[in-house]
């Protein structure tokens, strides 16, 4: 029961280049020209294209000489049948390079459009680790929600319809080239969406910091990150402008993603994508119901990394380790009740009889080969159990 601390090993870290700030945003359309982009596809949802962000972003963009195709079919889990429609202009109209103007979902598509420009096939043939072999257009990521990371990771999330689950696609050259974080997006989402993204990135810090490929320069981040979220999270969730809340949850999410996308996630996350896929429920929802069951079962093997954990948002480390892990699990349920995230699984759709199917995709799911314990198919079918 101690932190798996890993063997003297080479370490890489990878990270995109960053712009961040408020006024950040006017940044993203001279970024995407360094990079060489004439013809960029901008990739967004219905949602954002409604905002005045979207609109000062078209209008830098034009204002720098380039000719921008626009995609707003991304739905929440993006579909791959939506990554096929934007590959499809992407190439009707000869674009060079993508702008994603969105959250996790919009990116995710934003990175899937990529591999195929360069790759080719149909987006569902890359799930696994490092399938697209060929180097990928440049892409410049703007989030407007404190959560995915998907800003900064080499993680691209493919919702397969037609299996009921979603494929994770993992590889170094799907790090974004740039990154601009601008807080003042941050104000436009939804209190419900603002609370799914900031447990994503809960769940983000823990994963990585327990993950058995994690190093001391994740570990830092895991931990600063997960005490912003602990202390702003709420806070912005009651009040989405407020402005400290807004920049420290941006960077937050920021630190979030570069400790997960260089340490990998867990067995949350793997048994979380299944479920996204099934039932089209929130991500960060279900990332918050599965949590506090995860970090219970994963104590019996790393208890001592919860103490650090707990330590760092103020939880009382008396007692023994696995005390200690079984608070910060009690605590993490509470947090995530405060901020209006459902207790079970039962809420978001799970019904008994879709755990066997569940399990065994969490189970494949590339995350769950970081996992610090690893499971059977009986045990993940149990943890199932548990959070309905």
């Amino acid at each position: 029961m101690t932190r798996n601390t890993p063997s003297p090993r080479v370490v890489k870290f990878h990270a995109p280049e960053m712009i961040i700030g408020e006024g950040a945003l006017t940044e993203a359309a001279l970024a995407a020209s360094r990079l060489g982009m004439r013809r960029p596809l901008l990739v967004s949802d219905l949602r954002v294209g409604a905002t005045t962000w979207y609109d000062e972003l078209t209008a830098t963009i034009k204002s720098v000489g380039l000719r921008a195709e626009r995609f707003t079919g991304v739905s929440p889990n993006p579909r791959a049948t939506e990554i096929t429609a934007a590959f499809e202009r992407y190439e009707r109209f000869a674009c060079d390079g993508i702008i994603a103007l969105g959250g996790g979902s919009v990116i995710d598509a934003a990175k899937g459009v990529a591999i195929l420009a360069s790759n080719g096939g149909h987006i569902l043939e890359y799930e696994g680790i490092d399938r697209a072999g060929r180097p990928l257009p440049p892409v410049v990521a703007i989030p407007t929600t404190a959560g995915s990371g998907s800003d900064v990771s080499q993680f691209c999330i493919v919702n397969d319809k037609a299996r009921g689950t979603k494929i994770t696609i993992i590889g170094r050259g799907l790090v974004p080239d740039v990154t601009v974080v601008d807080p003042r997006v941050l104000a436009t989402v939804p209190p419900e969406v603002t609370a799914q993204c900031g447990m994503d990135v809960l769940t983000h810090c823990i994963e990585a910091y327990v993950s058995i490929a994690h190093s001391r320069m994740t570990d830092t981040f895991a931990l600063q990150s997960i005490s912003t979220t602990w202390r702003n999270l709420e806070r912005l969730v009651d009040n989405p402008s407020d402005p400290v809340a807004s920049v420290a949850m941006a960077h937050a999410s920021l630190e979030a993603g570069m400790a997960f996308t260089n340490a990998i996630l867990g067995a949350a996350h793997a048994m979380s994508h299944p479920v996204g896929g099934h039932c089209d429920a929130p991500h960060g929802a279900i990332n918050s119901v599965l949590l506090p069951h995860v970090i219970r079962y994963n104590a019996h093997v790393c208890a001592d990394g919860f103490v650090d954990l707990a330590a760092a948002v103020g939880i009382s480390t008396d007692g023994s380790s696995m005390d200690v892990a079984e608070r910060l699990a009690d605590q993490v349920a509470k947090f995530a009740g405060r901020i209006g995230m459902p207790a079970t699984l039962t809420p978001l759709g799970v019904e008994k009889a879709d755990i066997e199917t569940l399990s065994g995709y969490a189970l494949a799911d590339s995350c769950m080969t970081t996992n610090p314990r690893r499971p059977d198919r009986d045990t993940v079918a149990e943890i199932y159990l548990e959070a309905l």
